[in-house]
């Protein structure tokens, strides 16, 4: 029987770079520079709902 592990959580912070913010995930991915807070914070709320993988 092959060990199956639950595949690590993703958790998203705001990452701020002058007037802008974009929400980062520990998986790798980023989301768009947004200059509302709110809608950087959506995006990282959605991508924790419904991962996907970085782009390499």
């Amino acid at each position: 029987m092959a060990d199956q592990q639950d595949p690590a959580p993703h958790r998203t912070t705001m990452v701020e770079k002058g007037r802008f913010v974009a929400a980062h995930c520990t998986c790798g991915w980023r989301g768009p520079a947004r200059r509302a807070r709110s809608k950087a914070r959506t995006d990282g709320a959605e991508h924790e709902a419904s991962p996907r993988e970085p782009v390499s």
